[in-house]
């Protein structure tokens, strides 16, 4: 331990007290009886825990401004009454501790909770395959090749190297019109939407629609900005924009590629019709890029972003395709918008600097989509198993929303308790999600919401087996008995 570990510390722990008056040399010797003393009441205050290390004798004495002799000596006498250890070559140490824990209650412990076996639960990816050695790689990289001025405070709106790679990949990728002055770093789609929302309440907009169903999260996102929530109801063409121009809303948040959690794609009518909305109503479309890069029986849909980017901000993150731990994500907004946007957030953290050039390397190096045409292919595979397997095990059940995503819907029949079979599940180690979960007013429809990021290949036959056995559990039918 160094002087500058005990600065202050010991000074502060120990109240050594006042020198007293006596004959020559009892100064000294009562000096070290005090710290003796004061060490022994740390130790059985609990203030000094056992096998904690104490400062050498040399640094101690010159923290409390004494001689050394005087800690050596105090050291000394609590080593000879047990309450420090001492080993040549290694720190002194506390070695006893104060018993004055009160016994432990035996009042009967509820059971725990099976630990989860198999995950259908949606909104991971394959955390099994993320890429760690090319993503450590991209880390070593800019660790090595980052200038000084890389290392200060990081810019709010995201280092320049990343917005720039992230325009010309969304354009290239996702048809957007993007470039680096109207992209900003987040931390994720729900960061975004934060900041999002508070820049379109410093514009005016007090209310704001949201798809019904879908993620309870981004409509808390909204409220939390100062928002007032208006959810419009989804069917198989997605948001139903005639229901949408009957609320108050002058801006909405959409799933245009792939809505969560019914799986459908906003079809070409509605998307004009949408762009439209926002014209005559002077709004704004927030465009939820989820999922849209998992798309499996034919070329991902174009963002609607590029549409008309005057009127259309662009969420996104690599939460779905690499990892939510990453915490990086991207807005992209209308030019008018992007200093208001800024502005709006003036103490928003942008995600570690280092992050955001290893994503940047990532993406540069042809990385990223390399990552992405070996998902699609590993998720096509998943998604066929897993459609199959129901198809023989839960032959009541109807499978929607295959076509892009990572995750599936399962139709029940109407007499199904599907939040007791979730509860019936959870008790056997298997995670589920019911539909309702994600509805602002659950219709008679009963569904399940099943994911297949997350859960391995192999995984699946018995994940399965557990969800029919759940769904024939008393629980699960709306004449049995339930908790």
């Amino acid at each position: 331990m160094t002087d500058s570990q005990t600065n202050l510390a010991w000074a502060t722990l120990l109240d050594v007290g006042p020198a007293g008056v006596g004959r020559a040399g009892g100064g000294r010797r009562r000096l070290h009886d005090r710290l003796a003393r004061a060490l022994r009441t740390a130790i059985r205050d609990g203030r000094l825990a056992e096998g904690a290390a104490v400062p050498p004798s040399r640094a101690l004495a010159e923290e409390l401004g004494c001689s050394r002799w005087v800690v050596t000596e105090a050291y000394g006498q609590l080593v000879a009454e047990g309450y420090l250890c001492a080993r040549v070559g290694s720190a002194t140490r506390v070695s006893w501790s104060p018993d004055t824990a009160p016994p432990r209650s035996r009042a009967p412990r509820a059971p725990a909770r099976p630990p989860i076996r198999y995950d259908l639960a949606p909104g991971l990816p394959d955390l099994r395959a993320f890429p760690r050695r090319r993503w450590a790689d991209a880390v070593r990289a800019v660790t090595g090749s980052a200038v000084h001025y890389d290392l200060g405070l990081p810019d709010p709106a995201g280092h320049a190297e990343l917005r720039g790679t992230l325009a010309q990949y969304l354009r290239r990728s996702r048809g957007a019109d993007a470039h680096d002055g109207t992209v900003s770093v987040c931390a994720s789609v729900t960061d975004g939407l934060v900041r999002t929302c508070r820049a379109l309440r410093a514009e005016g907009i007090a209310d704001l629609a949201v798809e019904d169903p879908g993620w309870a999260r981004l409509r808390d996102a909204a409220t939390s900005a100062g928002l007032r929530v208006h959810p419009v109801p989804v069917d198989h063409d997605g948001l139903r924009v005639d229901d949408l121009a009957r609320t108050p809303a002058r801006a909405v948040v959409v799933g245009a590629a792939h809505q969560f959690p019914t799986g459908t794609v906003l079809s070409p009518a509605r998307r004009a019709r949408l762009v439209r909305w926002a014209r005559e109503a002077d709004g704004f479309v927030v465009e939820d890029d989820y999922d849209a890069e998992f798309r499996y029986d034919r070329r991902p849909v174009a963002v609607m972003q590029g549409m008309d980017p005057g009127r259309v901000f662009l969420l996104g993150s690599v939460s779905k395709t690499l990892s939510p731990a990453l915490g990086l994500g991207w807005m992209v907004a209308p030019a008018a918008m992007t200093p208001v946007l800024r502005a709006a957030n003036l103490v928003a953290a942008a995600p570690p600097v280092l992050d955001q050039l290893a994503l940047a390397t990532f993406i540069d190096r042809g990385w990223y989509d390399a990552h992405l045409r070996a998902a699609r292919r590993r998720f096509r595979t998943r998604r066929d198993l897993l459609v199959r397997t129901l198809g023989e095990q839960v032959p009541q059940g109807r499978v929607a929303g295959t076509a892009a995503g990572l995750h599936i819907l399962l139709h029940l029949p109407d007499d199904t308790d599907t939040r007791g079979a979730v509860r019936a599940a959870a008790a056997v180690g298997l995670r589920l999600a019911d539909l309702d979960d994600y509805r602002t007013n659950p219709p008679a429809e009963r569904a399940l919401v099943l994911g297949y990021g997350n859960i391995g290949d192999t995984e699946i036959p018995p994940a399965v087996t557990l969800l029919r056995e759940a769904l024939r559990a008393p629980t699960a039918s709306r004449g049995g008995a339930g908790p």
